[in-house]
């Protein structure tokens, strides 16, 4: 919501809710790729299945901003869009990262 913040004082309302969608779209992205990761957990191998899924899941969402950019530039203008999955994803994949060790 953060991010939807910033965009709606800096772009406008419209590019606040472009950002908020693809910001809730990264948390559920995040959500099922933690989960496919933490099922999948062999010792023996440097990248687990579940790190695969996570990470062309995480690829899907960038496919999915230039799917919604090219359908409807006025809906989902590139930057506000794009900075609300990534500001919420990297945070996420961050936080992540950290509990895991």
């Amino acid at each position: 919501m953060l991010v939807a913040g910033v965009s709606a004082l800096i772009w406008g309302v419209r590019s606040a809710v472009a950002a908020a969608v693809f910001g809730a779209m990264a948390t559920g992205i995040q959500v099922a790729a933690h989960r496919l990761s933490a099922r999948s957990t062999n010792p023996r191998s440097p990248f687990p299945a579940g790190w695969l899924w996570g990470t062309a899941l995480r690829l899907g969402g960038v496919v999915a901003i230039a799917v919604a950019v090219v359908a409807n530039r006025q809906l989902f203008p590139p930057l506000p869009t794009a900075l609300g999955y990534l500001g919420v994803l990297v945070p996420l994949l961050a936080l992540e990262l950290r509990s895991s060790r």
